[in-house]
């Protein structure tokens, strides 16, 4: 019977000021995505009184759960 080295794996190190970045660009991501998809409905919306992305998102909101008429 031969004995092989196995590979081994490395764990990656991130410094703690790397990972703030990783979570608040996560963070905004994720709250960008919850706007457009949760709370943009024209009359509330930041681009005017415009239903474009209402109407992009609007079968995401509804299999989502997000109640729009």
């Amino acid at each position: 019977m031969s004995s092989t080295a196995l590979p081994t794996s490395t764990p990656v190190v991130i410094s703690i000021s790397r990972s703030y970045i990783w979570l608040v660009s996560a963070m905004i991501l994720a709250l960008g995505a919850y706007y457009f998809i949760g709370v943009d409905e024209g009359a509330t919306s930041v681009f005017g009184n415009s239903m474009v992305v209402h109407e992009f998102v609007h079968d995401a909101r509804h299999f989502l759960g997000f109640p729009c008429h």
